[in-house]
């Protein structure tokens, strides 16, 4: 995972990921809040990542970028060999009313240099778009680029706002198609009707659909459209939310075989606190057509032991219920019941950083759920299943130290929905990898989320007026995360970049 260390511990901004063909994921980022330069960060696989030569700087006095430099898009260079970046610029006489994009290039990922052909930079203007005569807020919104080849051709999407509609649901997806001329923008590619912007808009195609993904600040939250066309008609399902609250700035990238998702996560649900660029996620398509979000495979590669349920410790009761029993059914299944108020079982956990996977069945109408960094006194993470209404919720519940007249803890870091079943059963896996934690019910991720208040503790499971069983889990144990942020030597660039390095 990766996250800033300087003055503040919020220093990342929006992201973008390039796997190259030596299959190194090379990460650029936003710093902000001064947005002065645009830094690289790689990665062998996409989990731990070292920081190298910083991609681009502002402009000088005068120049078009000179003021602040915001979210890019990097692909392969269209007209030759090498690579480009499109990327949103700010100029300070402008006093950051007016957004436009450019564009850079480089021969190998490192070295950046501008150039801007194609009629770059260039701004948001009528008809289609709000330009200065037709735009009723102080700014102009024209941001977030990402290069889409289609058919041979290259279209730019935009962060961008339609020239028409009520002040705060103007937001849509603009487009730009290259030209002889240049880029020339055409008609939005799709307008939402709903939100004031959709930021860091990306489109890819999976088995003959097109989807699109926007970032969406009014409940910062990653929703997704679909299309059979590239410039057709987008679409919403009855749920169109592909990431939960606190996850922003998705832009997908081609692995092989794999589309992978990448992020920042709001930690605390503010936008000012702890940003962390956490693992990627998969994408996949069910048979209705909607986006599956699923857990990265290489995540399997990482398992350097596994302990089998009829290893692991036997969980024990925490709260003392006398209502409550624990029953070993056979060595790969544990039953658990509690016919009045809450206990929770727990057991020591192999090692800090694990995934946990298995079957959760329930019987009848009460409570249950996972508990993990769980001490004595039940304070930890409770991962709540609500098999009646399909909600899963990540909390965080225990005792308050600070405040005497408010002794306990009981947010609600993240919820999400999942589809129940008759059987009242589900496949459950559990990651944890340092302060990341990620939950997939049948095989799908519904909770992806980072939070830093609890580290030491048991797992376990808990159950209130219901009678669930565990069966045939299992353990793997997963290496601690590396945390690097920067080379401290600017002459390890080169040598980080090596082929062998990264192996």
């Amino acid at each position: 995972m990766y996250s800033g260390s300087g003055f503040s511990n919020w220093e990342i901004g929006d992201v973008d990921v390039f796997i190259d063909e030596k299959g190194i994921h090379h990460l650029f980022h936003l710093i902000i809040p001064n947005h002065d330069y645009i830094a690289h960060a790689i990665s062998k696989d996409g989990l731990s990542w070292k920081r190298v030569k910083n991609a681009l700087f502002v402009g000088d006095p005068g120049e078009w970028d000179d003021d602040m430099l915001w979210t890019m898009h990097i692909s392969k260079k269209s007209d030759g060999e090498g690579y480009e970046m499109y990327y949103t610029g700010l100029k300070r006489q402008d006093k950051g009313i007016e957004q436009k994009v450019g564009r850079a290039i480089s021969a190998d990922l490192i070295t950046w240099k501008k150039e801007n052909l194609y009629g770059l930079p260039f701004k948001s203007e009528a008809p289609h778009y709000e330009g200065p005569n037709n735009n009723p807020r102080q700014w102009i919104s024209f941001r977030d680029p990402f290069k889409y080849q289609y058919k041979g051709e290259d279209y730019l999407l935009i962060c961008a706002r339609s020239a028409s509609g009520p002040t705060y649901r103007r937001g849509c997806i603009g487009v730009a198609k290259r030209e002889k001329e240049g880029f020339v923008l055409q008609k939005p590619l799709h307008i939402p009707y709903v939100y004031d912007d959709v930021e860091c808009p990306c489109v890819f195609e999976i088995k003959g659909t097109h989807y699109l993904l926007g970032s969406i600040r009014e409940d910062i939250k990653i929703r997704y459209w679909s299309s059979p066309e590239f410039r057709g008609e987008y679409s919403a399902f009855h749920n169109n939310v592909l990431m939960p609250q606190g996850n922003y700035a998705a832009r997908v990238v081609k692995d092989g075989k794999h589309f992978l998702v990448y992020n920042f996560y709001f930690a605390d649900g503010n936008v000012n606190t702890h940003r962390v660029i956490p693992p990627p996620k998969e994408l996949d398509v069910d048979k209705s057509g909607r986006l599956l979000l699923k857990s990265y495979y290489y995540w399997e590669k990482l398992y350097q032991k596994t302990i089998l349920q009829k290893d692991l410790p036997h969980p024990l009761p925490i709260l003392g219920n006398p209502t409550a029993e624990f029953v070993l059914e056979n060595e790969s299944k544990w039953r658990f019941g509690c016919r009045s108020g809450y206990e929770i079982y727990g057991f020591e956990k192999p090692s800090n950083d694990f995934v946990w996977e298995g079957t959760l069945s329930v019987e009848g109408m009460g409570k249950t759920g996972f508990v993990i960094e769980c001490d004595k006194e039940g304070t930890g993470y409770y991962i709540s299943i609500d098999f009646m209404n399909g909600f899963v919720q990540f909390r965080a519940w225990g005792f308050n130290e600070k405040d005497v007249k408010n002794n306990f803890i009981f947010e609600n870091i993240q919820t999400n929905q999942f589809e129940i079943s008759e059987e009242k059963q589900i496949s459950f896996k559990i990651i944890r990898y340092g302060n990341y934690y990620e939950l997939s019910i049948n095989d799908i991720v519904k909770l992806t989320l980072l939070d830093f208040k609890y580290n030491e503790g048991k797992i376990g499971i808990y159950v209130c007026s219901a009678v669930i069983s565990i069966s045939d889990s299992k353990i793997h144990v997963i290496p601690e995360p590396e945390n690097e942020y920067a080379a401290s030597d600017p002459e390890k660039y080169d040598n980080e970049l090596q082929p062998n390095s990264l192996i």
